[in-house]
């Protein structure tokens, strides 16, 4: 990998040559600012070697670095050896950030060159006002890739298909008068959505373009009287094209997005547009008057009707029901010494195939044993995967995309003879994630006033994990959707009834071991208080046991204890159903009361 990313960052080099660049900021996503992308748009992972899915390159003529966050510093340690590239640590009191080295490598009038069709307006604008305040120039025009990427991936072409709405609980036609009746609450004539989750939820329609993800990738632009879709007309059938029409919504060429944005839109109509999620190239293609303001679609999307939730609750079942043989497989197979990281997930594809609902991995599995599980988001591969034997600590992040719902569960557990300090560290993280599932809120309480709740027991040790403690998950959609989350860092977006929302405390020993319990959960109401109005609460929609093997009993309150016994039993109750003697013995082994 180092002798080609050096081969791709020498042809990046002299291709800033040409043109007279002296500095190319490459981040790691498309023109749809997705966080997960196609490989046709992983310029920054062909040029880096670094595949996490935070991350942002830099290159000057004399240095590059790439920034990425705390769940990826050791993966890029790794990845960037002998690649060219030093690895920078983002958010960390100290570290420089990309401007302030920017500011220290680039002279006077040199140029700073972005592709605008990766850059929001927000960071485009930023950067043109760092390159003002410092003497550079800025240029946004600059996509070295679309030529000296010789072998580059051909644009995704799957197919895309109806979401139907025995699965997604309202049609297309209500979401769509939704959407725009919120667009005229804001005073605009029109929207422009190129946020490809978004699309997917307003028109009920799914793809496969997106690792992961049931994305199609295209543009959207809706107004009473114009709604197109730009797509690649190889991926609409008969039956997509039917369900498109009877939406009034016409399909044009995913290519004339801009030339149509430019030359179809009146000058006289308002068009809101996500200053966040727009690109900078298509923002200045347009001509008319253009209001920046937060899509609708987002909060619109977030809170699940009961159809999405009761759907969500029984693909929880299959999953867990899936994760159950999982883990008696890893069980069995841990102390042969024959079985790797990499088998583990290919053994959980399997075990949720079963399920005709399925439709692959919501996320590319984490199976990190041992001090593997310390990489917060680690990647096996045939060349580094582990192991695994009847000792140490599996982590395993994993989750299913099925018609019904999306899933992310993370559980950690003992393959055998576990230690004091993995016992009590264990009981830590679980500490944190039981006291988010019984937190009782007033409405209007944001993710940020809730997560010291899960990070008490380590602080009072002098501990903590640097990731969110929850995100938001799509239905049938993204694994990461917003508004909502629950992180130190301050978000607006407060919790409301029928979000579903990750709790996902951990502890991370480099070099040792690292452990996560995660559950999604879903706000529901918790009930009235006449002098204090009404609050809410979580319900756990995942299921499956935590390792009592790992439980040091003698931390855990009444309280907590209660807790775990009354989820056990849900849990058992709920997944029994789905398993046959053999694996009911074993859950009913594991969810025993303590």
């Amino acid at each position: 990998m180092s002798k080609e990313t050096i081969k791709n960052l020498e042809a990046l080099r002299e291709a800033m040559r040409k043109v007279n660049v002296g500095a190319v900021i490459i981040p790691g996503t498309d023109p749809h600012q997705s966080e997960y992308v196609n490989p046709h748009w992983k310029v920054r992972d062909w040029v880096t070697g670094f595949t996490g899915s935070n991350g942002t390159a830099v290159v000057t003529m004399n240095a590059a670095g790439l920034w990425t966050d705390s769940r990826y510093f050791l993966q890029a340690a790794e990845q960037l050896q002998d690649s060219g590239f030093d690895m920078h640590k983002e958010d960390i009191p100290g570290e420089a950030t990309i401007t302030e080295w920017l500011a220290e490598q680039m002279g006077e009038d040199e140029i700073l060159a972005v592709d605008g069709r990766l850059f929001s307006i927000v960071k485009a604008n930023q950067l043109e006002e760092f390159c003002g305040a410092n003497g550079f120039r800025f240029a946004t025009d600059f996509a070295p890739a679309d030529v000296i990427w010789t072998d580059r991936p051909a644009r995704p072409m799957t197919k895309a298909f109806v979401h139907d709405v025995k699965y997604a609980g309202e049609d297309a036609e209500s979401k769509i008068d939704r959407v725009l009746s919120a667009v005229e609450a804001m005073d605009a004539d029109a929207i422009f959505i190129p946020a490809l989750d978004e699309i997917a939820w307003t028109l009920n329609i799914r793809g496969a373009d997106v690792e992961c993800n049931p994305l199609v990738v295209s543009y959207l632009y809706l107004s009473r009287d114009v709604k197109v879709l730009f797509v690649d007309a190889e991926k609409i059938d008969a039956d997509v094209m039917a369900h498109l029409k009877a939406v009034g919504v016409e399909v044009k060429p995913y290519d004339d997005v801009q030339k149509w944005l430019k030359k179809e839109v009146s000058t006289s109509t308002t068009v809101l547009l996500d200053p966040n999620k727009v690109s900078d190239t298509l923002a200045r293609a347009m001509e008319c008057y253009k209001m920046y303001g937060a899509s609708p679609v987002t909060p619109l999307k977030a809170i699940k009707n009961e159809v999405q939730i009761e759907g969500t609750r029984k693909a929880m079942e299959r999953d867990g029901a899936a994760l159950v043989r999982l883990w008696m497989w890893i069980e069995q197979m841990a102390p042969t010494g024959t079985v790797t990281e990499v088998d583990v997930a290919a053994k959980a594809i399997e075990f949720r195939s079963v399920s005709d609902m399925y439709r692959g991995e919501s996320f590319g599995m984490i199976a990190g044993y041992k001090e593997h599980g310390a990489i917060v988001h680690y990647s096996a591969s045939a060349e580094s995967a582990s192991t695994l034997k009847a000792e140490g600590l599996l982590l395993v992040d994993s989750g299913g995309q099925y018609l019904d719902g999306t899933t992310d569960i993370t559980r950690t557990m003992s393959l055998g003879n576990p230690t004091e300090a993995e016992k009590h560290d264990y009981t830590l993280v679980l500490k944190g994630h039981l006291a988010i599932g019984r937190a009782v809120f007033p409405v209007g309480t944001r993710g940020s006033q809730l997560d010291a709740l899960a990070r008490i027991y380590q602080w009072q040790e002098m501990m903590t994990y640097l990731h969110g403690t929850g995100h938001g998950v799509g239905h049938f959609l993204g694994v990461h959707e917003g508004p909502q989350n629950i992180r130190l860092n301050e978000n607006p977006a407060t919790l409301k009834v029928g979000m579903i929302t990750s709790n996902e405390p951990g502890i991370y020993k480099a070099g040792k071991y690292g452990i996560r319990t995660e559950n999604l959960v879903l706000t529901v109401p918790a009930g009235h208080s006449e002098e204090f109005g009404d609050f809410l609460k979580f319900e756990a929609l995942t299921l499956f046991p935590y390792d009592k093997n790992l439980i040091d009993l003698s931390m855990l309150s009444a309280e907590e204890v209660a807790q775990v016994n009354a989820y056990h039993a849900e849990v058992r109750a709920r997944l029994t159903p789905y398993l046959n003697a053999d694996e009911q013995a074993w859950l009913n082994a594991h969810t025993e009361a303590i």
